[in-house]
């Protein structure tokens, strides 16, 4: 965790903000690892006496969540697993854990997400080559599309929601000098992230075939990287003040939201008034949330008739039902491509809507 992201953005705690509406500043109780301006390994604590919520940094990494405790039963393999095995013993594992493990669901998540992110900075297997011929990129492609829909430059500091491994922050920070934070709630993602920030290297398996995964090792370096930090963090239940940040991403999370409509508001209330926000989805929906929270993509008997993209909008637009407040849809692009590798022989295309929206003074 950077001191100087800490110092700049004051989270609070999650909990207090959600049982009683408290703003309760984190406070940095201790430090037992630490390097120049990154704390490594720590303690953050709640002010307020009647919490006293504790949560640790672990690997560079914050973990604030308030539901912390089964946080951490659900992902104490992989926040305490060893990631410099041999690729031949990772093979081992992968095979002995069998293709539904939690293991190797994890490393077909990376492997996407590796090939994607980092693909057009370091040299891949020869594997690739059969993906499909669009390269990879995507993440970025689609931030870019969506902040030309705005004008002007991204204003510091921006959040980058659901950051996975990292690119899109980085490219805030490199390219429009933003002070960046990435948020996830996947330990090993932001793990990965956290090298490339601070070694200046990724390493990732890259899925071939079934359980065959090539290790892909290379030096990544991008400007700017002491304006990046990665933290933990729920996008309902954000540890930040209102009107924290003048800009934020959020890539490809809608859908996986528990509660989109709240996700929204969440964004919302971290936006400085004038701040801008771009949003991407494909209504892919997941089977995990219950359809009712979902916006579209069921109740066709209604008079939106299901359709995802037009109740997206209203909620964006002035004087229609169920309007987010002070959340304004600027412009956005309603068909753009979004290829995700499955492996060497398999590359899954998603039809994402861009939005880009403003923060204003009107309801």
């Amino acid at each position: 965790m950077r001191l100087t992201h800490f110092e700049n953005i004051r989270p609070i705690c999650p909990r207090c903000r959600g049982n009683s509406n408290i703003i309760a500043p984190l406070e940095l109780q201790q430090i037992t690892s630490e390097k120049g301006d990154v704390v490594f390994e720590g303690i953050l604590k709640c002010s307020n006496e009647e919490c006293q919520m504790h949560y640790p940094i672990i690997d560079g990494i914050p973990i604030i969540l308030p539901n912390l405790q089964q946080y951490l039963k659900d992902n104490f393999l992989f926040i305490t697993a060893r990631n410099d095995f041999s690729p031949v013993i990772t093979s081992l594992l992968g095979d002995a854990l069998g293709p539904g493990s939690r293991f190797n669901n994890t490393r077909h998540h990376v492997s996407s997400y590796g090939w994607d992110h980092y693909g057009d900075k370091i040299t891949m297997p020869d594997v690739t080559t059969a993906a499909g011929t669009d390269m990879p990129g995507n993440a970025l492609r689609c931030l870019e599309a969506g902040l030309d829909l705005l004008p002007g430059e991204p204003v510091s500091p921006a959040l980058d929601i659901g950051c996975a491994l990292g690119r899109t922050t980085f490219e805030l920070a490199e390219q429009h000098n933003s002070l960046a934070l990435g948020c996830d709630i996947s330990f090993w993602t932001l793990r990965i992230a956290q090298e490339i920030l601070h070694q200046g290297k990724i390493r990732f398996p890259l899925k071939h075939l079934g359980l065959v995964y090539h290790q892909t090792e290379h030096e990544v370096v991008f400007d700017n990287r002491d304006k990046v930090d990665f933290w933990i963090c729920n996008a309902l239940s954000m540890p930040f003040r209102q009107e924290t940040f003048a800009f934020v991403a959020a890539l490809n999370v809608f859908d996986v939201s528990a509660m989109p409509r709240d996700l929204l508001l969440s964004i919302r209330n971290v936006l400085q008034t004038s701040g801008r926000a771009i949003i991407t989805t494909p209504y892919d929906w997941t089977t995990g949330v219950p359809t009712e929270k979902w916006l579209g993509g069921h109740a066709q008997h209604l008079t939106h008739g299901g359709n995802s993209e037009q109740m997206m909008r209203d909620l964006l637009t002035p004087g229609m039902k169920g309007k987010i407040p002070n959340l304004q849809l600027v412009g956005e692009i309603t068909h753009h491509p979004w290829h995700v590798r499955v492996h060497s022989r398999r590359t899954a295309v998603y039809d994402t809507h861009i939005l880009a929206c403003e923060k204003t003074l009107h309801r």
